[in-house]
């Protein structure tokens, strides 16, 4: 016999990304093109470490932090994105209504791109660093890089402008939200202690600063973003001395996930322990931002 509750799990998902491209279409969001296929390529999710799971594409990262009290969405990927998610989130076994808060390491397209769907989905309280909260708003109108007369994501309004070192707390999960700019005036990365058996887990879900700038563009020409320059120092300085015990990111290039795990392959926290690697890409984007400083 068909499982009827199955069947009915993945209409309401073809549904969801119907209405998802309705909303997409009506609000005349047009997504910056990309010709990379990781970002939507499925990927199947796994548990990272203790109640923190992986939920997003083959490259564009997304995490679920589960407790009693709803569970905490980091980063959503593309506008199409939103049923895979919440696929990915169901063939865990946990039911995507008991998300309650969404949150991102930082406002660009590729990230946030299905918030504004999964918000109206879940009723979840979406909040923001303060720095990214008008760009959120306005669907990226505003950014300093992809900005323009058309959104590149459904906007969506922040129930919570967050500061550098605030708390999110919900049930028994706290998160520590930091404030890294540069990338975008609020990008930003999370703590969170998770245990595993009888051991905690001290977890960075980082945003790696990234410079996205033309190489002939120089950080003061950046007229909409007057302290790009100082804020990739502030960042690049802060996230050096972070202290943890194993790191993930907002893409999973960026953790080189694929070379840490093969899909499919077994419960490891262990395989994102590595600190070295953390600070080598760190030290390779501080270069960059010195050569280019150098370049004022």
């Amino acid at each position: 016999m068909p499982n009827h509750s199955c069947i009915l799990t993945k209409l309401q998902i073809v549904v969801f990304a119907c209405l998802v491209n309705l909303t997409v279409a009506a609000q005349k969001v047009v997504e910056p093109i990309s010709d990379n296929k990781e970002w939507t390529a499925p990927y199947k999710p796994f548990r990272v470490a203790g109640n923190i799971y992986y939920v997003g594409t083959y490259d564009l990262a997304c995490y679920l932090i589960t407790g009693s009290k709803g569970h905490i969405l980091i980063n959503t990927g593309l506008a199409s994105s939103a049923a895979t998610i919440q696929s990915n989130i169901e063939s865990l076994g946990f039911k995507i209504k008991d998300v309650k808060i969404l949150l991102t390491n930082q406002v660009h397209f590729d990230h946030v791109g299905a918030i504004a769907a999964l918000k109206e989905l879940t009723g979840a309280q979406l909040m923001i660093d303060s720095k990214d909260a008008g760009v959120m708003a306005d669907g990226g109108k505003t950014d300093y890089y992809f900005g323009g007369n058309t959104p590149s994501f459904a906007p969506a309004k922040p129930d919570r402008l967050l500061q550098d070192k605030d708390s999110i707390v919900l049930g028994e999960n706290k998160l520590t939200m930091l404030h890294h700019p540069g990338h975008t005036r609020g990008s930003c990365s999370y703590l969170i202690n998770v245990k595993d058996n009888n051991k905690t887990i001290r977890v960075l879900i980082a945003n790696i600063p990234s410079i996205i700038l033309d190489d002939d563009k120089k950080f003061s020409e950046v007229e909409s973003y007057p302290s790009m320059a100082n804020d990739y120092a502030y960042t690049l300085a802060a996230m050096e001395k972070l202290d943890f015990d194993i790191w993930v990111a907002a893409h999973a290039s960026q953790f080189n996930m694929h070379d840490k795990r093969k899909e499919g392959g077994t419960y490891n926290p262990a395989a994102f322990s590595d600190k070295a690697a953390f600070l080598k890409r760190i030290q390779k984007i501080k270069k960059q931002y010195e050569e280019k400083k150098a370049a004022e």
